[in-house]
């Protein structure tokens, strides 16, 4: 008969190679996420006529890219989908490592079907960042949403503060304004710890430059929102405090320089 000891130490090998996978496949779909992300931007920001106004970007302090959302509906109705959020401090700033949000609502009415899109939210104010940091945010009601402008030079795209989020839509080639009201936009840690490699990694770490520093993927997702932007791009996914570090003036000790902070997430947890 085997050895007890030999057959639990056998068993335990091919656990610890299911978690190994299960982590490798986890970190693969993220990635690709990130990439459909990327796709996304490159696509809508291409479109001659109909497209997210120069301006509204130039003014935001975060964008949300949620490709394929999923919206079914059979009398009672609803919307789910996954995708990443980078956010700035400043207009100037480089953007944050992007963290995974995921996007919910449901609706009530006569409807019918199944149908898929990608949902662009463009955040206007640090209010908006400061609520999502903290876990979750709904559009509505935490914060003020309107169907954005489109067009290179969109009617509200001069008066960024009619609304805290703008958010779009592209279907079937179609693109433009979407009332989201009432739809919960929420932090994904599962996906946010495949990503960067670490269970209880939070979007405060994320944003802060705090966390592991991510795969090329997500330096490609951050080279189309500057480019979108029309901020300065980034060398390498290096964590936002070493850039802040990188720019603060010699003659100012880094004790002396006010830290970027964001709500921690554990602060709201129930």
């Amino acid at each position: 008969m085997p050895n007890r000891n030999t057959s639990a130490r056998a068993l335990i090998a091919v656990l610890l190679a299911g978690v190994v996978v299960n982590i490798a496949a986890a970190g693969a779909r993220e990635e690709s996420l990130l990439l459909t992300a990327t796709e996304v931007l490159q696509e809508v920001k291409a479109m001659p006529d109909v497209r997210l106004p120069d301006t509204l970007l130039a003014h935001a302090y975060g964008i949300a890219v949620i490709p394929d959302v999923g919206k079914f509906a059979f009398i009672f109705g609803g919307r789910h989908g996954t995708g990443v959020l980078a956010v700035r401090d400043k207009l100037t700033s480089p953007w944050s490592n992007p963290a995974f949000v995921s996007l919910s609502g449901g609706s009530w009415g006569f409807q019918a079907g199944v149908q898929y899109s990608d949902i662009i939210l463009v955040f206007t104010t640090k209010r908006g960042i400061e609520g999502i940091a903290g876990g979750k945010l709904t559009l509505g009601a935490d914060a003020s949403v309107a169907a954005g402008p489109v067009g290179r030079q969109g009617s509200a795209a001069t008066d960024v503060s009619l609304a805290e989020i703008y958010s779009y839509a592209r279907t079937r080639g179609l693109f433009g304004g979407i009332a989201l009201d009432g739809t919960v936009i929420s932090i994904s840690r599962k996906s946010n710890a495949a990503l960067y490699n670490k269970s209880d990694v939070t979007a405060t770490e994320i944003f802060s430059g705090q966390a592991p520093t991510p795969p090329s993927t997500a330096q490609r997702f951050l080279d189309e929102l500057a480019k979108a932007t029309g901020t300065a791009v980034r060398a390498s996914p290096a964590p936002q405090a070493e850039v802040s570090a990188a720019q603060t003036p010699a003659s100012v000790p880094p004790s002396a320089q006010p830290a970027r902070t964001y709500p921690l997430e554990e602060q709201k947890r129930q």
